[in-house]
């Protein structure tokens, strides 16, 4: 059943220590192993759907590997018959070549199908975690702020990169794997049936115990399995962490602290890892040794048998060789219980976010947005961050008319920023309405209500590869010309080409080879080629030096003509231009008017003004 997921407190924990981290570790119940539902079941098959007759060629070769690995012992018989018949001559030596001949001919055939199975049955998985991943990545496109919000990137990159290599293995393995295990025992049970039924029925009374034991420490292995999973996602989580936010670690010296912290998750995943080899040992060791004493029973019981005259020496050989096929199926059956085990835990991990519904979506009936004039309209708005929590927006109310330029100020956390993400939709109202020109924003398609929104934001977010690139990451058709008209717009042209290769430099990850102004002036020249009616500015400036921020702001004022603009400024220099300025608080809207009315009403404004004339 799809569940929604809930959406971020506003206010956080303080991180736990190291310390109690290992004290929770050690006190977390075990996490039951989730079902197969038919629903997954289905899901997981329907991926097979588009490699059918590459998966019957594969089955097929199994066949044929199973086929000819029972005909050998046949071939071995009739030659050791053939040499205890008495017989010598041409005779005998031409039947014990025709017999090699096959042998050989049959070994070919069985290195074939060995080749095919192993070279395209691994491309049919490969090509499904292919499909796989592309069906996570889209899915993770849809899910909003809200799931972002509460998620690591370290987690969600190990769901879409490890488990699904799991899941590939056991799409490729397990079928063919199974194929060959039952075509094989079957076969092997049945000649040895023939040739010794009580040894053979003795040999299979065993055969429940190896089961039960293998059961007990598959268990302990899955368990193991789920484990490692969530300690690789910890591992990544601390990475990123740690090389995302380098130049802070080494500002602050804290080298050794990040050391000591990747030191902790390191062994609490080697703990994990521990236990699951343990597990497996016990698990691999205890069915390999079941195989062997198989080999020693059928020695000892069958030697008995021939001095009874109840076993030939040929078909003690036959039963040797068959005994020998009958640990193939028990080895390949550990095999599928193991990429069972890793596969279907990695198919859950992935079907919990499959199984998320957006909580923010088009709605049936959705309108496209077009004609866009501006005007913007809250209207008792209220917006909590999670059910029950504290309201971040209380029956809060505005209007903005077309091409208005309205700054909103005040305190950290009066919802500024949060009254400016409504607008897109990154979150929804929980109460009250949001419209855009008279329409509400929940009956208006996602991609044209966000087409018609330019975000600026404080955080910039470039991405890697050139300047160019990420200029048309709004409108990747856009001609060359146009990338340069939006940079110079921006103010931002003379500084691009002043790089080692213009426009074609590449800047790194996040921008890293640029300087904080030059990032937020690529930002502003990224939203003039977008070219939207509506234009949001989030503490676009707060972060930049006078200079950068005199440019930023020119590239701002330039961009803004013509255009309805709402601006979180924490500089009040910004928005002194303004055609509307509206001071926030905890109760709402305290005061609302131009610069020069506000400061001479010596209120709200002016007394923040005053605190941040310095700035």
């Amino acid at each position: 059943m799809s569940t929604p997921y809930p959406e971020a407190p506003a206010d956080r924990a303080p991180e736990p220590s190291l310390k109690s981290l290992s004290l929770k570790a050690q006190a977390e119940p075990r996490e039951p192993a989730p079902r197969l539902t038919g629903a997954r079941m289905a899901r997981f098959l329907s991926y097979y759907r588009p490699h059918l007759p590459l998966l019957a060629a594969d089955l097929a070769c199994s066949i044929l590997i199973s086929a000819t690995a029972l005909a050998l012992p046949l071939c071995a018989n009739f030659v050791v018959r053939r040499l205890a018949s008495g017989h010598t001559g041409p005779a005998l030596m031409g039947d014990i070549y025709g017999f090699g001949a096959l042998m050989v001919a049959l070994l070919a055939v069985q290195a074939l199908a060995n080749i095919f199975v192993d070279y395209q049955g691994h491309m049919m998985g490969a090509r499904m975690e292919a499909a796989l991943r592309q069906d996570l990545f889209e899915h993770y496109q849809k899910l909003s702020f809200g799931f972002y919000d509460r998620q690591r990137v370290g987690q969600l990159m190990g769901r879409i990169t490890g488990d699904l290599f799991n899941i590939s293995e056991l799409y490729h393995h397990g079928p063919e794997d199974l194929a060959i295990a039952v075509l094989k025992f079957t076969g092997a049970v049945a000649l040895m049936m023939s040739l010794d039924a009580p040894l053979t029925l003795l040999i299979l009374a065993a055969v429940p115990f190896a089961a039960a034991y293998a059961l007990v420490f598959s268990g302990r292995m899955h368990r193991a399995l789920r484990q490692v999973r969530a300690r690789i996602g910890a591992i990544n989580e601390r990475v990123e962490d740690a090389l995302l936010g380098i130049r802070v670690v080494k500002a602050f010296t804290n080298e050794a602290l990040e050391t000591r912290r990747f030191a902790e998750e390191n062994r609490r995943f080697l703990d994990t890892r521990r236990r699951g080899y343990r597990s497996e040992a016990f698990f691999s060791v205890g069915l390999g040794t079941f195989a062997q004493l198989i080999t020693v029973t059928v020695v000892v019981i069958g030697a008995a048998h021939i001095t009874r005259a109840a076993l030939s020496a040929a078909d003690l050989v036959t039963y040797l060789l068959c005994a020998a096929i009958l640990t193939d199926p028990i080895g390949r059956v550990v095999n599928i219980v193991r990429l069972s085990q890793e596969g279907l835990t990695g198919f859950h991990r992935f079907m919990e976010i499959m199984e998320l519904t957006p909580d923010i979506g088009d709605a049936p009936g959705a309108k496209a947005l077009a004609g866009v004039r501006g005007a913007i309209s809250f209207r008792d708005v209220s917006f909590a961050y999670r059910p029950g929590g504290r309201r971040v927006l209380d029956r809060f109310s505005l209007e903005v008319a077309p091409g208005e330029f309205v700054a909103l100020i005040g305190y950290s956390g009066v919802g500024k920023t949060t009254l400016c993400s409504l607008v897109p939709r990154f979150y929804e109202a929980d109460e009250g309405q949001v419209l855009i020109d008279g329409q509400d924003v929940r009956g208006l398609t996602l991609a044209s209500l966000r087409q018609a929104i330019g975000l600026v934001q404080q955080d910039v977010y470039l991405f890697a590869g050139t300047v160019a690139e990420n200029l048309r990451y709004g409108r990747p058709d856009a001609p060359f010309d146009d990338v340069v008209r939006a940079a110079q717009h921006a103010h931002a042209h003379d500084f691009i080409m002043s790089l080692p290769d213009g426009y074609d430099t590449d800047i790194g990850q996040r921008g890293v080879m640029l300087s904080g102004g030059q990032k937020q002036r690529l930002t502003i020249a990224r939203v003039f080629l977008k070219d939207p009616p509506i234009l949001i500015f989030d503490e676009a400036t707060s972060a930049l030096d006078n200079d950068s921020e005199r440019a930023v702001q020119a590239a701002l004022h330039t961009l803004a003509k013509g255009r309805t603009t709402l601006v979180i400024a924490h500089r009040l220099s910004t928005v002194r231009h303004a055609d509307r300025i509206v001071v926030l608080t905890d109760q709402g809207v305290a005061e609302q008017g131009t610069h020069e009315a506000l400061m001479a009403a010596g209120g709200a404004y002016a007394a923040l003004y005053a605190s941040r004339a310095s700035l």
